[in-house]
C-alpha cells in the first residue's frame, strides 16, 4: 500500500513546540505539530515515542536547507503529512480520535484538513530543491557570525561578563551535556570516563535530566530553564539562568515559583545556552571541556535553523583545544582493566596451566598426588562430624 493510500487512526496530541509535545506522547498517538524544517533532534525525539503519525501544519522541509528530520521519521515507519495549515489547531482538541487517509485528515466523517503525505520520493525531491538554496544559507550564516562577533567581542576575547559561580572548575575536567545529537549514546560511552575522572557535570536545560537519567547528579544547570524538569532543578545543582543582554530573564520567574530564586546566578549574553556554558567553563579555567550532544558540524549548525547558531561556531573557535567532542572521547578513551576482567584473566591463566600439566606424564602424576591428598583431607573433615559410637 502506498503512502497516499495508507489509513491511520489514533488519538490526537497537539503541541506547537515539538520538544514539549514529546514528553506526553504515547505509542500509537498522532502528533500534531507546528514545526517548519524538522531537525534531526526533534525527529529522533518523536521516533523514540513511537507515534503512528506526525501531522505538521507547516512544511517539514521549507527549502532553506536540506534538513534530516523528515527522512528519519519516514524511515522509522511513521506517517508524515505536511502543510495542513494552522487551522488544525482550532479544529482538533487534544485526545480526540482522528483518521488519516493519505494526505487527508478527518475528525469523525468530516474532512478538516488536507496536506502532502511524505514518502521517499517526495522527501528526495524536497532535499534536492533545498540543496540549491544552501549557498544563500551559508551567506546568511557568515553575516550572523560577523554580527555576533562584533556584539560579543568582549565576552569572546576577554571573558568579560562571565559571572562568579560557587562550583569550582579550576583545573578540573568539565562535561557539558545538551539534549542533542546522540546524547544518550555518548553518555553511555563516557560512563567509565565519568566514574574515573569525576568531571564537573553541567546540564544545559534538559541536559540536566539526561545526566540524572544516566545515574549521575549535575553540579550545575545552565539555560533559560524552559525544558528542564522540577526534579533536576531541585537536585542541588547550582543554577545559572541565561538572560538577555538587557537583563531580562524569563527563566527566573519559574525558579522563584519553585522557591529556588534566592541563589540563582544570572548570565546575560546573546547566543545559545550551550555557548555560555562552554565560555563559562573556559573562563573558570577548566582543564578540558567535553561536549555531549552539542552541535559541531555545519549540518548541525544549519539544522537548528536559527541565526543564533553562529555563536556556537565562534565559541568553539574561542575555546580551541580545550574542547573535545564526546564522540572523539569515545573513540580515543579506553577504560582501564576492571577487577572483574582481572579475575577472568587469572582464571583463564590457571585453566591453561592445568591443561598444560595434564598433557605431560609428570603433570598427570602431580594431579593424582594432589587428588589423593584432597581425598584424604575430605575424609578427615567428614570424620570430625560423624556420630561417635557410645558404650552400653
Amino acid at each position: 500500500m502506498s503512502a497516499t493510500q495508507s489509513v491511520v487512526i489514533g488519538t490526537a496530541r497537539l503541541g506547537r513546540r515539538t520538544k514539549d509535545l514529546t514528553k506526553r506522547l504515547q505509542p500509537g498517538d498522532i502528533a500534531i505539530i507546528d514545526h517548519q524544517d524538522i531537525d534531526r533532534v526533534a525527529a529522533e525525539a518523536l521516533v523514540e515515542r513511537s507515534p503512528a503519525a506526525v501531522l505538521n501544519v507547516a512544511a517539514s522541509t521549507s527549502g532553506r536547507y536540506p534538513n534530516a528530520g523528515p527522512r528519519i521519521l519516514v524511515d522509522a515507519g511513521i506517517v508524515l503529512v505536511d502543510e495542513l495549515g494552522s487551522d488544525v489547531f482550532e479544529e482538533v482538541r487534544d485526545g480526540q480520535t482522528v483518521t488519516i487517509t493519505g494526505g487527508t485528515v478527518r475528525l469523525d466523517d468530516t474532512v478538516i484538513a488536507e496536506g502532502t503525505a511524505q514518502d521517499d520520493d517526495t522527501i528526495a525531491t524536497s532535499l534536492e530543491i533545498a540543496r540549491e538554496g544552501l549557498s544563500q544559507q551559508l551567506e546568511m550564516f557568515a553575516e550572523n557570525t560577523m554580527e555576533y562577533m562584533l556584539r560579543e567581542r568582549d565576552l569572546l576575547l576577554d571573558g568579560i561578563g562571565a559571572p562568579d559561580v560557587r562550583t569550582n572548575l579550576d583545573g578540573r575536567p568539565v562535561l557539558i551535556v545538551v539534549r542533542g545529537y546522540h546524547y544518550k549514546e555518548d553518555l553511555a560511552t563516557l560512563r567509565p570516563f565519568m566514574r574515573e575522572n569525576r568531571p564537573v557535570l553541567i546540564g544545559v536545560d534538559g541536559g540536566a535530566d539526561a545526566v540524572i537519567e544516566a545515574g549521575f547528579r549535575p553540579d550545575m544547570i545552565i539555560g533559560d530553564m524552559d525544558s528542564v524538569s522540577d526534579r533536576a532543578l531541585r537536585s542541588g545543582a547550582e543554577l545559572v539562568v541565561h538572560a538577555y543582554r538587557d537583563g531580562r530573564a524569563p527563566g527566573l520567574e519559574r525558579l522563584e515559583e519553585l522557591g529556588l530564586g534566592d541563589e540563582v546566578i544570572l548570565f546575560p549574553a546573546s547566543g545559545t545556552s550551550e555557548d555560555i556554558a562552554m565560555l563559562l567553563a573556559d573562563e573558570k579555567d577548566a582543564s578540558v571541556i567535553v561536549a555531549v550532544g552539542t552541535h559541531g558540524t555545519l549540518e548541525e549548525f544549519l539544522d537548528k535553523g536559527r541565526a543564533g547558531m553562529s555563536s556556537t561556531f565562534l565559541t568553539r573557535l574561542r575555546i580551541g583545544s580545550k574542547l573535545v567532542d564526546a564522540k572523539g572521547v569515545s573513540r580515543l578513551y579506553r577504560q582501564r582493566i576492571s577487577t572483574f576482567q582481572l579475575v577472568l584473566l587469572a582464571l583463564a591463566g590457571l585453566a591453561a596451566l592445568a591443561v598444560a600439566l595434564w598433557a605431560t606424564p609428570g603433570g598427570q602424576a602431580l594431579v593424582q598426588i594432589f587428588g589423593a591428598r584432597l581425598d584424604g583431607l575430605l575424609s578427615w573433615f567428614t570424620l570430625l562430624f560423624s556420630p561417635r559410637a557410645t558404650g552400653s
